[in-house]
């Protein structure tokens, strides 16, 4: 991955790590509407699964901080995301640059044929060092890939039906 744009201040969270998830869908949508959706950062609480999404810092563009917790009852995951790069309709980066959750992410939308829209999502976790990071990627990683390629799935069907924009 080249850089992701506006990164000062963010250390090695701005570097890819070896903990890599990908997650690709097709949306029955334009380019434009499917992007906007994306990029409507608090309504990402519809789509992701007991999460919370609100900007922090900023109006949402680039250089905005977002920040979003997953959890269940008292248990939560904070994970904050520098907004880093912003091209509409094609493609907006992110670094994860919490204590927890550290790496850049993309999301990129492909125009196709007959106003469908091919999204990828792709983000390169750092993982713990050593021993622990080796042992736990391989039993955590189909769970994140289920997770990313769910809420995709549902953030399609919702901009789908008109019901995300």
């Amino acid at each position: 991955m080249s850089a992701p744009g506006p990164v000062d201040g963010l250390g090695d969270a701005a570097s890819p790590g070896t903990g890599e998830v990908t997650a690709t869908v097709i949306v029955n949508a334009p380019a434009a509407r499917v992007f906007a959706a994306f990029v409507n950062w608090e309504r990402q609480s519809d789509w992701i699964p007991f999460t919370k999404v609100r900007v922090v810092e900023g109006d949402g563009g680039e250089g905005s901080l977002i920040e979003a917790i997953t959890g269940v009852g008292p248990a939560g995951l904070r994970d904050e995301m520098r907004v880093v790069r912003i091209d509409a309709p094609y493609e907006v980066r992110v670094v994860h640059c919490g204590k927890v959750l550290r790496g850049p992410g993309s999301m990129r939308c492909t125009a196709m044929a007959g106003d469908r829209t091919q999204v990828v999502m792709h983000e390169w976790f750092h993982l713990p060092s050593g021993a622990v990071g080796r042992l736990a990627w391989p039993v955590v990683w189909p769970g994140s890939k289920l997770s990313l390629l769910g809420a995709l799935k549902r953030f399609g069907r919702l901009v789908e039906q008109g019901r995300l924009s």
